[in-house]
Order: C-alpha cells, then structure tokens, then sequence
C-alpha cells in the first residue's frame, strides 16, 4: 500500500490556494450587473419533409446577468438562443423558448428571454419543374428589334412550402442587355425566383439567347438634301447629286411617328481641302427606326477656295 505524503509539494499547494484566493477576491469584488441583448436565433433539428413558412424571427431579446468585467468581454456569437424543432408538426406550432435554451459563456447568467414564445408554421415540402422565363433590356439599334429568346436550360426545379410550389408559375433570369444590338446576343445570367420562400434545387445560372432581327417594315423617304458638314473656313462646296433616297427599318409605330425632317443625311467634310471627293453618306437614325439604305450610297463633292 501506497505511503501518501500529504505535505509532498507542500509549495505548489499553497501557491495554488493562494492564486484560487486572489482570483475569488477580485471576482467578488466587481459589480454584479444585468444587460439586455439582442442574439441570433438558431434553428435546429428541422424534420426532413417540412418547410417553414412565414416571417421566421432571426434574433431574440435577452436579459444577462453578471460580473460587470465578465460582461464587459461579452461580444456577438457569444450568446446564442438555440431552439430545438425535432418535433415539429405540419400546421401553426408554439414553441417555449427559455433561459436554458440559451448558450452563456462562463460567468453569465440568463435572467429573462424575450419573446417567451415563438409561434412557426410549417407545410409539407414539395418540388417541380417550372419554365425559365429570359428577360431583355434596352433597345436594340435602330432599325432592329428582338426576335426569340431562348434559354438553357429551359426548365428548372423549385423547392419549397407546398402552397408556394403550387402557385410557382416561372423562374426569372437577370436581364440581358441589348442596347445597340444588331446581331444575336449570348449571355450566361443569374437565376431568381419571385417567392423567397421558394429555391432552386441546382445551380441558379442559365445561358439566355436573345435573337436580333431586322424590323419587319420599310419605309421610304425621297430626295432628302444632303447637307455638308463641317466645311472649312473660306471654302464652299457641293455634292452631286445634291439628295439621295432613304430607307427606314422599323415597327409601323415606330414608322408612323417619324417625320421626314428627322432623318438627316450629311457628309463630313472634316480636314478636307480644294479638290474632287468621292464620300460615303451618312444618316443621323431616329431612335426607334433605323436607315437600313442610302441611294445612292456615295457622291461626288467638289470642294472650292471661296470668293
């Protein structure tokens, strides 16, 4: 049988003692204080087959209580209400929420839980397949409108309260910019869903396809004067032939509202000296019909020194 030596690191034992005293005095020393806080909410054990529903609280008020210099070294995540939902039925449920549902840190106690109560409710989970719709913004250039819009995939997956997946009707796409286009155009987008309450079951992208058509009339415009711009300080100068024929590309309403005046054919005649010129004509387009032709489509320009 084993000899104890009860004064065997007589030393340690006293420094022990004597640190375990300080430690008690300086802690019995400070105030004792309470605080109110405001702690995230966890949510655990949800059973497989339910979805909650509603607005579902994220925080918790609670009062704590405690050494003030314990206190004091509280910080957020620290305390945390924890609520236990393992036997949560389909319907509108109450669940108490207690002091003891809180997790402290050493030192601190729980004095109050606000609200005492947190009513939930839950339906069963449900999923199926709903169509992606694309969206588009902006104009295409003038002259050209948008024509089919495909997506990739076509159809997606949504998850959520039953309720909600039956009124689910279409996952949305972030708009795809075609402003200025005249040709079709491709971009990977993000996918969304109207309900929050409602996700998709695979990864939220889609590949979209905006096809980018010419408008579907014409219209033409006769002998519209070409105006020379730009012509140089002490110089003159004429285009022959002096007008040219137009043609504009739009819808009928976008054709119908445009008067002739506001389609301008010109030639630029920036850094141009004496001499004979062969130049392209340009037109100024309206922003909802585009000049699709230009006939003829050059003329010739006589630039002289003038009188």
């Amino acid at each position: 049988m084993a000899t104890i030596w009860p004064f065997r690191h007589f030393g340690l034992k006293v420094l022990s003692v004597v640190l375990a005293l300080f430690l008690w005095m300086i802690v019995s020393g400070e105030e004792t204080v309470e605080r109110g806080l405001r702690v995230p909410l966890e949510l655990q054990q949800v059973p497989a087959g339910l979805e909650l529903t509603g607005e579902v609280p994220t925080t918790v008020d609670v009062r704590v209580r405690g050494a003030s210099g314990t206190l004091s070294r509280v910080s957020t995540g620290d305390v945390v209400a924890v609520l236990d939902l393992r036997n949560a039925r389909s319907g509108r449920r109450l669940f108490p929420l207690t002091p003891k549902d809180v997790r402290v840190p050493f030192g601190v106690e729980i004095v109050q839980v606000q609200p005492s109560a947190l009513a939930m409710a839950f339906e069963p989970s449900a999923s199926r397949r709903v169509p992606v719709m694309p969206a588009v913004d902006g104009r295409p250039a003038p002259g050209y409108v948008v024509g089919s819009l495909e997506a990739d995939p076509k159809t997606v997956e949504v998850i959520g309260p039953e309720s909600a997946v039956r009124r689910a009707t279409e996952a949305l796409t972030e708009p795809v910019s075609v402003s200025g286009a005249r040709e079709r155009v491709q971009q990977s987008v993000t996918l969304g869903l109207i309900d929050p309450s409602l996700r998709l079951k695979n990864a939220g992208t889609a590949t979209v396809t905006v096809q980018i058509v010419p408008a579907p009339l014409e219209r033409s415009l006769h002998n519209r004067p070409v105006h020379l711009r730009n012509v140089a300080a002490n110089l003159e100068a004429q285009a022959i032939p002096s007008a040219v024929e137009l043609t504009l590309r739009g819808s009928r309403e976008a054709l119908a509202r445009v008067e002739a005046d506001d389609i301008v054919a010109y030639i630029d005649l920036a850094g141009l000296g004496p001499g004979q010129y062969s130049l392209t004509v340009h037109a100024d387009s309206s922003p909802e019909a585009g000049v699709t032709r230009i006939e003829p489509s050059s003329v010739q320009v006589r630039i002289i020194s003038g009188k």
